[in-house]
C-alpha cells in the first residue's frame, strides 16, 4: 500500500488471511484459541498489510484501558527477557501497550512501591513474572478486582497461571543423566518462587525415585560467579560426577570453573543446564540444557490476561512442556569409560 492510502483494517487482513473477523479478533485478543493453520494465516496476513491494530480509539469506544503492566524482579536475564519479549509482542498486535515495572527485591517496602508505581498509572491489567521470591510477593500486594496473571515456573493458587513444566523437565533431565550410569546427581539451584520450587522437586523427585542418594541443594542464587566457585570446590571431590544446574548461566560459570580446577565436562563430570539459553550451543563444549520456549509462555500469559479483559474469565492454567536438548557436555561417568 502506498503511504497516501489508506491505513489498513481488520477487514483488510480477514479477506487476505481468508477467514472471518470475528478470527482476526480472536487471534489478536487471544480471548478465543484459533487453530494454529489459521493463526499463522492471520498473523502473516498482519505482517504483510502492516496492520496495527488502534489500541487509543478501542479504548475510546470500549471505555477500556489500553496499558498492560509487567512487574518482573529482573528484565535482563534469558528468560525473564524473552518472556517480556512474548508479553509485548502479543500486546502490541492485540493493540495494548505494555509499561515493564522492575521490583527492587521481595523486601515489603519495595514489593509495595513497585505495586504503587504501577498502579499510579491506568492499567487495564497486570502480568507479573512469578519466577522468584519478589514475583511471589508481589501477588499478595494488588487489589482484588484487577485483573492478573502469573508467568511461571510452576502452578500456583489465586490467579491464572502460564506456566513453564519446571518439575517435568527437571525429571527428566535428572533420569537422563542416571540412565548415563552416574550414581547421583547434584543440583546448583536458582532462587524459588515459594515451596513449589519446580526445579529443585523434580531433580530430587527423579532421584527418590530411582533409590539413590540425594545430596545437599548448592545454592548459587543468580550469581554464575557463585556457581564457578562451587565449581572449583567440586572438582576436589571424587564423588561427583554429574551437576544439574538451575539455569544455563550458572551452567557456564560451573563449567569454567570446573575447567580452571583440571577437571574435564564432561570427561570427569556431566553437566546439564536449564533454559535453553542461545549461548549454551556456543559454549565449549556444547551446553546440554532443558529448553524452555519463554517467548511462548508470554504470549500465553497475554492471551490468559485477554480472555479477563474479554470476558472477565479466562483458564486457570496455561501449561507447556520443556525439551532436553543433548549436546557435548553430557556422557557417562569416568568409571564407564
Amino acid at each position: 500500500m502506498s503511504r497516501s492510502s489508506r491505513a489498513p483494517s481488520i477487514t483488510d487482513v480477514a479477506r487476505l488471511a481468508g477467514v472471518s473477523v470475528p478470527t482476526v479478533s480472536r487471534v489478536i485478543t487471544g480471548s478465543v484459541p484459533v487453530s494454529a493453520e489459521r493463526t499463522d494465516r492471520v498473523l502473516a496476513a498482519v505482517r504483510e498489510l502492516g496492520y496495527r491494530p488502534n489500541g487509543a480509539a478501542r479504548a475510546l469506544v470500549t471505555g477500556r484501558q489500553s496499558v498492560i503492566a509487567v512487574l518482573a524482579s529482573n528484565t535482563t536475564r534469558y528468560g525473564y527477557a524473552t518472556t517480556l519479549q512474548g508479553i509485548e509482542e502479543a500486546a502490541r498486535l492485540a493493540g495494548f501497550i505494555v509499561m515493564i515495572t522492575v521490583i527492587e527485591t521481595d523486601e515489603a517496602g519495595a514489593v509495595r512501591a513497585a505495586v504503587d508505581l504501577a498502579l499510579s498509572h491506568p492499567v487495564a491489567g497486570v502480568v507479573v513474572l512469578k519466577f522468584d521470591p519478589a514475583g511471589a510477593a508481589v501477588l499478595h500486594q494488588l487489589p482484588d478486582g484487577l485483573p492478573v496473571v502469573a508467568a511461571s515456573g510452576g502452578r500456583g493458587d489465586g490467579v491464572p497461571h502460564a506456566v513453564l513444566d519446571d518439575t517435568a523437565g527437571a525429571m527428566a533431565a535428572t533420569e537422563y543423566l542416571l540412565g548415563l550410569g552416574h550414581r547421583t546427581v547434584h543440583y546448583v539451584a536458582v532462587p524459588t518462587s515459594g515451596r513449589r520450587a519446580g526445579r529443585a522437586t523434580g531433580w530430587k523427585r527423579a532421584l527418590t525415585r530411582a533409590g539413590v542418594d540425594v545430596p545437599p541443594v548448592l545454592d548459587a542464587g543468580w550469581d554464575p560467579e557463585r556457581a564457578y566457585e562451587i565449581g572449583r570446590d567440586l572438582a576436589r571431590r571424587d564423588d561427583v560426577t554429574a551437576v544439574l544446574c538451575g539455569n544455563d548461566e550458572l551452567a557456564m560459570g560451573l563449567m569454567r570453573g570446573l575447567h580452571e580446577a583440571g577437571r574435564t565436562v564432561p570427561g570427569d563430570i556431566s553437566v546439564v543446564g536449564f533454559d535453553g539459553h542461545p549461548m549454551g550451543r556456543f559454549w565449549t563444549p556444547a551446553l546440554t540444557t532443558v529448553e524452555q520456549d519463554f517467548a511462548d509462555l508470554g504470549r500465553r500469559s497475554f492471551a490468559l490476561l485477554g480472555g479477563l479483559l474479554g470476558t472477565g474469565h479466562t483458564a486457570k492454567t496455561s501449561s507447556s512442556a520443556a525439551r532436553l536438548v543433548v549436546r557435548e557436555s553430557s556422557g557417562p561417568p569416568p568409571s564407564a569409560g
